[in-house]
């Protein structure tokens, strides 16, 4: 019965096979083990463009197994489509070159969440090797036409690591949260995640409450760390408004209907370099709109429960509170039917960009024909991006909306030539040699979303300083020497900023 060969498939004794295939597992395990850490700028061209392939090869061996299982079910449950050995070999191969390929890209760098990419690897090549090991599997239950039952249980087993790998290649490429952010709640329910929120319909600037959703942020922001319950200088805390009116030793904090003869406007109006001043000169000042709203909240007499349609506001306060709170300045663009789209680039705009693209080539381009805001990406350039060639890019600085600088030789100084960014939303300076002082030039960009310091220099002096931007939404610290306890603190201060760390 072993020597049968039913349409030729069965093979005698395929040792031959199962040396080949246990080599190639033992390769692919060894492959991240002697290669180390992925460094992108080490790495030639050729690696670059072959890891690039993965994105098209990984489809591959996903079809064949997803037929491979649905032929084996169909065998099991209607005893009908038995597998022959070829297209094991086949989708054994094609994970094997897919894995490879993935193995390259990673180690042309360039990924945000670096550890959801390290753990993408070892998925690949975990399903690689079970691939290569089933394969072998099948070999010797058709060559010696034993019970399926092993090679079966491999195979499922085989065709969950895809999956799992397979989402977080997903996850890679669309988000964390790509393919259960639809999910319904009871799918959500057996994953373990939390039920999803119902959107709530944009609150118009009107409605909004001016103290609890306009002036208590700032205070959080630049006050309440030093002036809260179990922190309070100058016997002051600001983290309620009772307290707020109450003051401390210095007297009433505010002076409702009278902003110039506030305490706290006083103190935040001082000179930079007064003892008295507040904040501190180690910490970020309130920027113009953030005081011009605080004067305009107490001069109309501070009251907490009004909202911003209970006070007189002119076009001065609502641009300042359309920056604090970016949604109502999509309210107040609307209410102006005479407001007009943002202009396109002009010809001085367009001049400098195809200047800058003979040094930077491919680095710049426009989001669309029709804007002026431009993204910049030094993947081409990476170690030939220094302060000097930094320079060169003033002219289109202030219309950036990304930049990504990682793994150049930037320091902190290009870092604060980044002041006029103002539309700056994404930024990743990871692998650079930027230090804490860098994290001062970002605040004054607080239109920042999404920041990348990976393998630099920023320690938990620099990262706490991260409070005070207000749309920070995600902040990736991996290989940094920022402690767990300035992360928890900073997760306190911004709940709504997803932080990486990384393992």
């Amino acid at each position: 019965m072993a020597s049968s060969k039913p349409n030729g498939t069965r093979l005698k004794r395929p040792w031959a096979l199962t040396l080949f295939g246990l080599l190639a597992a033992g390769g692919l395990i060894a492959m991240p083990i002697y290669a180390g850490s992925p460094d992108g700028t080490a790495m030639p061209d050729l690696v670059h463009f072959v890891g690039r392939f993965h994105r098209v090869l990984l489809h591959i061996p996903i079809g064949v197994f997803i037929l491979i299982l649905l032929q084996e079910l169909g065998a099991i449950f209607f005893r009908k489509g038995e597998t022959t050995i070829f297209p094991m070999f086949f989708g054994a191969v094609s994970a094997i070159l897919a894995v490879v390929a993935g193995f390259l890209l990673y180690h042309g760098g360039g990924y945000e969440d670096s550890a959801l990419a390290e753990r993408h690897l070892w998925g690949g090549l975990g399903f690689a090797v079970a691939a290569v090991l089933t394969f072998v599997v099948k070999a010797w239950t058709v060559a010696l036409a034993a019970n399926t039952a092993f090679y079966r249980l491999l195979l499922f087993a085989s065709v969950g690591v895809m999956g799992f790998a397979s989402h977080d290649g997903a996850s890679l490429t669309h988000g964390p949260n790509y393919l259960f952010e639809y999910a319904p709640d009871p799918v959500r329910k057996v994953l373990g995640l939390e039920p999803r929120k119902k959107a709530e319909p944009e609150k118009p600037v009107e409605d909004r409450l001016v103290y609890a959703e306009i002036v208590q942020p700032i205070l959080e922001r630049h006050c309440v760390e030093c002036h809260k319950e179990d922190k309070f200088k100058g016997r002051f805390r600001m983290d309620t408004y009772e307290f707020l009116v109450k003051g401390g030793k210095e007297g009433d904090g505010i002076e409702p209907g009278d902003a110039d003869g506030s305490n706290i406007i006083y103190r935040i109006e001082l000179p930079i370099d007064d003892e008295e001043r507040m904040p501190p000169d180690e910490k970020p000042g309130l920027s113009e709109h953030e005081l011009v709203v605080l004067k305009w909240w107490i001069d109309n007499g501070a009251d907490p429960q009004k909202k911003v349609a209970d006070f007189e506001v002119d076009d001065a306060v609502m641009a300042a509170i359309g920056q604090i709170a970016p949604a109502s300045a999509k309210v107040a663009a609307a209410a102006d039917p005479a407001k007009e789209e943002a202009p396109g680039p002009d010809d001085e705009l367009k001049t400098a960009v195809a200047t800058l693209s003979e040094d930077f080539p491919g680095a710049l381009t426009f989001e669309s024909q029709s804007s002026a805001l431009l993204s910049f990406t030094a993947v081409s350039l990476r170690g030939n991006l220094d302060d000097d060639a930094f320079v060169k890019l003033g002219p289109v600085i202030p219309h950036l909306v990304s930049a990504d600088f990682n793994a150049t030789q930037i320091t902190d100084r290009s870092v604060a030539l980044l002041e006029p960014a103002e539309n700056l939303k994404l930024i990743r300076l990871a692998e650079t040699q930027i230090t804490d002082a860098a994290i001062d030039s970002l605040l004054k960009i607080p239109s920042l979303e999404s920041l990348n310091l990976y393998g630099t220099k920023v320690t938990d002096a620099g990262i706490v300083k991260l409070a005070a931007l207000p749309n920070l939404k995600r902040l990736y610290l991996w290989q940094t020497d920022v402690s767990d306890e300035a992360i928890a603190d900073l997760k306190e201060k911004l709940p709504g900023c997803e932080i990486i760390k990384g393992i």
